[in-house]
């Protein structure tokens, strides 16, 4: 399709055709992410004599993880929408500036990011859970992990951009091409080369460069309308703060998951062992398995929402966000429904170890229980950010983690002497509070917005 095509579609394609047509992809995209970030500790939970103290060690990397991420997010899940609303009101100069700024921004804040914690990293994967026995694993797998940080963020941050513009193909490639290269390295290097959870930080940072450099390529192409340019790199704090104001929101998302893992990770030593660590790794990547497929539905209704909000068009802003709401809490409730009848299953996806699945079995099914309702939270949260509503994704950003879960996950182990269960309970209390919270906001706010989403 024409760059013209592209906005065409936007305005004037039917909204259940479209939605579909431009998520198919980035679930897709998702999915193979998904499989991208769980297929090291699928490998190394099998890795002979030491897949679980590797596992456990892995884990407790997860929140420097989470941190890498969550400052991609700042810029790129900020910058993309308000580049998707400029192009709306027909300011493509300016949604090219915001692509340019953003870009500089996520350099430098990956040369910031990953020195700080190269640093530091021993001391802060101490404090997040490692043992004497997991420190040696965790410690080798975020080294090499940590030179391929601007990989990372430059392939996060920017391939936002790419979907906002409607090219949900190539930004579906982005992904594809690392998972599938992330897929068939590790077994070499792990197994084969013998480099163990090396291994897999060097399979990962090797993918993430391959598909930094599509990104790249695609973004100072022909095809693209908004285009990388050096001479549209200088800094505008306006545009900064913009993007910031807008990406704080999923930066406070993702960064706060990073204290909850640190929280809970320090909880399963304090009231289990190593194994139980290792099982709050399988636990959170099953969360991904719910969250992510539904980000892939979010991103593909995320430019219909923005663009169509800027062009004033609100009656295809609401059918976009009943079809994404629709949408997401099917799949939330069905998936997690699964989950509760047979644990085992997805618990056995990332490890052998029959200790680990058979005490695994009851904490997943209250520890994902509350997961049935983020569907509904999750479709009102993404489409609060493609309206540009920086002040209300805040909060609700900070609701569900910091608010409540977080408080939760500290008190629950210490009333009534529910020690391990309080953690496991903790998730599902925080989940139903929040989405209920967020739900009814929406509704209330979407009235003055675009006169209520019926």
């Amino acid at each position: 399709m024409k760059n013209t095509d592209k906005t065409y579609a936007l305005a004037n394609e039917p909204i259940g055709r479209l939605i579909f047509r431009l998520s198919i992809p980035t679930v897709a995209a998702q999915l193979v992410n998904l499989l991208y970030n769980i297929v090291d500790r699928i490998y190394v939970g099998r890795i002979p004599e030491t897949g679980s103290l590797s596992l456990a060690g892995l884990g407790v990397t997860f929140p420097i993880i989470l941190m890498i991420s969550a400052v991609a997010m700042l810029f790129g899940t900020g910058g993309a929408p308000r580049a998707a609303i400029a192009m709306g009101k027909g300011d493509n100069e300016k949604a090219e500036r915001i692509l340019n700024n953003a870009a500089v921004m996520l350099v430098i804040a990956s040369i910031a990011v990953s020195g700080i914690f190269l640093l530091s990293k021993d001391w802060i994967l101490m404090r997040f859970g490692a043992s004497e026995s997991t420190l040696p694993y965790a410690s080798s797998y975020i080294t090499i992990y940590l030179f391929g940080t601007i990989f990372i963020q430059l392939t996060l941050g920017l391939n936002s951009f790419i979907t906002n513009q409607g090219y949900t193909g190539t930004s579906m490639a982005t992904v594809c091409i690392g998972a599938v290269i992330n897929i068939i390295l590790d077994p070499i290097f792990i197994f084969v080369f013998g480099m163990g959870v090396r291994g897999a930080a060097l399979a990962t940072v090797i993918a993430q460069g391959v598909s930094c450099v599509w990104v790249l390529c695609f973004l100072t192409g022909k095809k693209t309308t908004l285009r990388l340019r050096i001479s549209k790199m200088k800094l505008d704090r306006e545009i900064i703060l913009s993007i910031v104001s807008l990406g704080i929101s999923p930066f406070v998302m993702q960064s706060t998951e990073c204290l909850i893992q640190l929280t809970f990770n320090n909880g399963m030593q304090i009231y289990g062992n190593d194994m139980y660590v290792a099982l709050m790794s399988i636990l959170f990547s099953l969360t991904q398995l719910i969250w992510m497929p539904m980000q892939g539905f979010q991103m593909g209704a995320q430019p219909i929402v923005s663009y169509n909000y800027g062009a004033g068009n609100y009656d295809r802003v609401k059918k976009a966000f009943r079809m994404l709401f629709m949408i997401c809490v099917i799949f939330s409730v069905s998936l997690i429904a699964l989950i509760e009848i047979i644990p085992g299953v997805f618990i056995g996806m990332f490890t052998p170890d029959a200790e680990i699945i058979s005490m695994g079995k009851t904490p997943v099914r209250i520890f994902l229980l509350g997961m049935s309702v983020m569907g509904a939270q999750g479709a009102c949260q993404q489409t609060f950010l493609a309206l540009g509503e920086a002040k209300v994704s805040m909060f609700l950003a900070l609701l569900r983690k910091v608010i409540l879960l977080w408080p939760l996950a500290l008190i629950l182990p210490h009333a009534a002497g529910l020690g391990i269960w309080g953690l496991f309970l903790a998730e599902p209390i925080s989940d139903f509070i929040a989405a209920a919270t967020t739900t009814t906001m929406f509704v209330r706010r979407s009235k003055k917005l675009f006169g209520g989403i019926f």
